[in-house]
């Protein structure tokens, strides 16, 4: 497994066009919205500064980008160009092929949460103390771990054709949805509601509160689970196909 998940790393940085979007991409976006923002004015409810408040959504926003899209295509296509039926007659288990996914994508991902953080800190001069960088780091990249997992139930769940549609719209809501490109606060009170329950808001939240809410842990665990076991029974639904 160690070995496949060196190989997935190495095609992955490789990708110039899959590196743009997942770590130069978020942080474009970052400096483009909190560049003219207020250092000093916080946002209801978290006590963060946007440009605080934005640097956390864009670094959960690149990590997502990373692991979902990354994952979903490329799977999508290994299974219609063979090399998935290549893998099988390794002595690779299915557990390890879905594991290895997981943890190359989610390795890949730290490069876009490190980027937009020394983009918030250099041009925005975000002041954080070292733990604190060093908690919200580990918290956003463990987060990812939730839609690597994701990223490999769609890869199975859509072919090569119908995956990127499937993976954008997605995307894009849980992008939008959990409140990764603008705060839920300015979100109508119906929305907001409905957004508490979408784990990309409680992903970002792992960063942008003072502590961690039980509420938010228990989302993204029940996801991580519902998205783990999916991922594994459409690996063993396509095997059976093969």
């Amino acid at each position: 497994m160690n070995g496949l998940i060196k190989l997935e790393l190495t095609r992955a940085l490789r990708n110039r066009k899959f590196l743009f979007f997942s770590v130069i991409y978020p942080s474009v976006l970052f400096l483009l919205i909190a560049g003219s923002a207020d250092s000093t004015t916080k946002i209801d409810g978290t006590g963060l500064t946007l440009p605080t408040y934005m640097m956390v959504s864009m670094a959960s926003f690149g990590a997502l980008t990373a692991v979902l899209m990354g994952n979903s295509e490329r799977i999508a296509k290994e299974r219609e160009n063979g090399w998935v039926r290549q893998l099988r007659l390794t002595s690779l288990p299915g557990r390890g092929f879905v594991l290895a996914k997981t943890a190359s994508a989610a390795v890949v991902s730290l490069p876009s949460v490190v980027v937009v953080f020394v983009a918030a800190a250099a041009v925005k001069h975000v002041r954080l103390e070292a733990w604190q960088w060093l908690v919200l780091t580990a918290a956003i990249w463990a987060g990812s771990l939730v839609f690597a997992a994701l990223g490999v139930a769609l890869g199975y769940l859509a072919s090569g054709d119908a995956v990127r549609p499937i993976t954008m719209i997605t995307y894009f809501g849980l992008s939008i949805l959990g409140g990764l490109w603008m705060p839920t606060a300015t979100f109508p009170e119906w929305l907001q509601q409905i957004s508490k329950w979408v784990p990309t808001h409680a992903y970002a939240a792992l960063g942008q509160n003072q502590a961690p809410h039980a509420e938010d842990i228990a989302v993204l665990a029940v996801c991580f689970a519902l998205f783990t076991g999916a991922a594994a029974w459409l690996y063993r639904k396509d095997t059976l196909k093969a």
